[in-house]
């Protein structure tokens, strides 16, 4: 589906413009068996259909802006599997941002933070240098229950080692790519960012990486922040452009949407997904790999199957793996509550989803669980954690790196 990007420098065309995209929507429900909220509550406000009603409502002045109406706009993930079903092609990401930048207020307390990707890496930093990961859920018992601060100290995960490797890659430095690090995945997914450098490398390819926190964009875009959201893509793009690059990978699926869409809007950057870069790659089909026997459980997130649409590569690359079984996690109910940081906001939706998620895992009774997204690794992680499970939660990269026979340099 080709879809125009979403507007950043504000509520574009005003309120005509948001009543325009709400009335592409002939309302036939085919999205409703797709919408993860809507299948939780069985309540039509709860729905895309709904939640477009009530945009056009808004939009025309027929509907006030109450907490308990913009409640159903807040409940909403961002999934887009509404979208990708859609027979009228209808535009649901942005008619949700923006609505959300036109009436929703802006964010305070802990949504302050959370939305701002500089602030939140911030928290990661500070959480991942004093170890918070061990005494965080001992401070959320002194804090009140149901408030956002103490689900987020219940939910700092621990952060990953970086695994040494076993020997020299080799750089041919044929080409050239850049590897977004992003915001909270350059703290909480570094062994994955390590892994795919090291991969790369060995394929050949010289890895560039910016300097300090880049941010696509997505935290802001998908609260309504637009104008935080629009700076954001736009300090990325400018870094990104200096370094010479034509081709931009990313490991978080999240990413994916708002590299392509805001952040190379206008640039001959092409953004690309990791894993069919490499399943593409002759360097890459030149590795050879150690034999790994085990059942590994893959989870492919909403934006991976929703918005980057490669999904095909990823068990192209695990099956260079000998030995290991790769069981795919059935396709509904698909999404697990991360969301962004949409599970520490509202977690009540978030558990719910993920208690599906994992008894899902349960079933298939794996060694390792594999996924794309950072949310969802952090999220599910949590969950196993809290089940005193002890499968854990890779990227697929990381795997893959992990087996890796080491190339002549």
């Amino acid at each position: 589906m080709n879809r125009m990007p979403v507007p950043l420098s504000g509520l574009t065309g005003g309120t005509d413009r948001l009543a325009a995209l709400a009335d592409q929507c002939v309302m036939c429900g085919l999205c409703l068996p797709h919408c993860p909220t809507y299948r939780l509550e069985r309540v039509e406000a709860e729905s895309p259909r709904g939640r477009i009603a009530l945009a056009r409502a808004l939009a025309d002045g027929r509907l006030d802006p109450t907490p308990a109406a913009l409640a159903h706009l807040d409940h909403c993930l961002g999934c887009l599997s509404c979208q990708k079903v859609c027979p009228s092609d209808v535009q649901y990401e942005e008619i949700l941002v923006q609505t959300r930048a036109a009436f929703v207020p802006r964010a305070t307390g802990l949504a302050t933070w959370l939305h701002d990707p500089q602030r939140l890496t911030i928290l990661a930093r500070l959480g991942a240098a004093t170890g918070a990961a061990h005494w965080a859920p001992w401070i959320a018992r002194l804090l009140p229950r149901g408030s956002r601060w103490r689900r987020l100290a219940t939910t700092v995960p621990g952060v990953p080692p970086i695994p040494r490797a076993a020997g020299p890659t080799r750089v041919a430095k044929a080409s050239r790519v850049a590897l977004f690090r992003g915001c909270v995945a350059s703290v909480y997914d570094r062994d994955t960012l390590a892994a795919a450098r090291r991969l790369l490398e060995a394929s050949g390819h010289a890895v560039v990486e910016l300097a300090g926190t880049r941010c696509c964009g997505a935290l802001p875009r998908h609260a309504g922040d637009l104008a935080r959201a629009s700076a954001e893509s736009a300090t990325t793009r400018e870094a990104l452009c200096e370094t010479g690059v034509q081709v931009v990978l990313s490991c978080a699926s999240g990413c994916h949407g708002d590299l392509r869409d805001q952040v190379a809007a206008g640039t001959g950057l092409r953004v690309l997904d990791v894993h069919a870069f490499l399943a593409d790659d002759p360097g890459f089909a030149a590795l050879r790999f150690r034999p790994r026997a085990a059942r590994a459980a893959l989870h492919l997130p909403c934006t991976q199957v929703n918005v980057v649409g490669a999904t095909a590569p990823i068990r192209d690359l695990l099956a260079r793996v000998p030995q290991l079984e790769v069981l795919a996690l059935p396709e509904q109910p698909r999404c697990c509550g991360a969301a962004g940081s949409y599970f520490i906001e509202h977690p009540v939706f978030a558990d719910r989803l993920r208690k599906e998620k994992l008894e899902q895992v349960a079933l298939l009774a794996p060694e390792l669980l594999l996924t794309t997204n950072i949310g969802c690794r952090i999220h599910l992680g949590n969950g196993l954690q809290s089940r005193a499970d002890s499968v854990p939660v890779l990227h697929p990269l990381a795997l893959l790196a992990q087996q890796l026979e080491n190339p002549s340099p």
